[in-house]
């Protein structure tokens, strides 16, 4: 390959090897540039998140407010419906954008540990010493997050934990309370209103979770493997049988 030339006319030799100096500085730069891209994600979501319970929690003292002034009737509960449904609608965009930054800091995850693999590529005996993941197929991706389960019921327990499973529980117990405030409003009484908020709030939990556990595969298996573990390739031999 000839030789590029700068615009000074100075002529500047191609990268043909991982030998080359220059390699660790690109590989070092694209590092920094993810970790800026998680930084950027993360920061994004702990916004959102905390101006959504900035407003819920806003929205609830004007509606303690209103119960003061007004007789707890008709007019008063199609208020609260509104100021609900508001406090929905923010909810449900509030965890679509969260889920939007994790999978923007799923894929710098999968860029580091692809550029973790070309160091060790440059230097491999600094394999040992790295703690993160060194191969990009999903599963060694994934394991930079600290699931502690592969089962369907841990790993909903563990998305929980996360802050995007904390709005998406909230956001599915406003939408339980505003289907308990509906129902009153069109005259339902007694332990029926209970019910109905439940099933509410269950119904807009199940949705959020079958969006999400449908998106993250999918996501998953659009990311391209370059350089899987040696378990995860196919036809390879689980050494511990031998």
């Amino acid at each position: 390959m000839p030789p590029s030339e700068t615009a000074t006319g100075s002529a500047v030799e191609p990268v043909v090897s991982l030998d080359d100096p220059r390699v660790v500085q690109i590989l070092a730069t694209e590092h920094w540039s993810l970790l800026a891209s998680r930084s950027l994600a993360y920061n994004e979501a702990f916004t959102r998140g905390g101006m959504f319970l900035a407003f819920l929690s806003t929205s609830f003292v004007a509606l303690a407010l209103l119960a003061q002034a007004m007789a707890f009737g008709e007019y008063f509960l199609t208020v609260a419906a509104v100021v609900l449904a508001f406090d929905l609608v923010i909810g449900l965009a509030t965890y679509g954008r969260i889920s939007g930054a994790n999978v923007d800091d799923l894929r710098a995850v999968h860029g580091m540990a692809r550029i973790r693999h070309g160091y060790t590529e440059i230097a491999p005996i600094v394999a040992p010493y790295f703690t993160s993941a060194t191969n990009d197929d999903p599963v060694s991706v994934v394991s930079a997050y600290g699931s502690p389960s592969s089962s369907g019921i841990g790993l909903v327990l563990y998305g929980l934990t996360t802050s995007g499973g904390m709005i998406g529980l909230i956001t599915a117990m406003v939408g339980g309370v505003l289907a308990a405030v509906l129902s009153l409003i069109v005259g339902v009484s007694g332990a029926l209103v209970v019910w109905i908020g439940v099933g509410g709030a269950v119904l807009v939990f199940a949705g959020l979770l079958m969006l999400t556990v449908g998106s993250v595969p999918a996501h998953q298996a659009s990311m391209t493997v370059l350089f899987p573990a040696p378990a995860s390739e196919p036809g390879a031999r689980d050494p511990s049988t031998d």
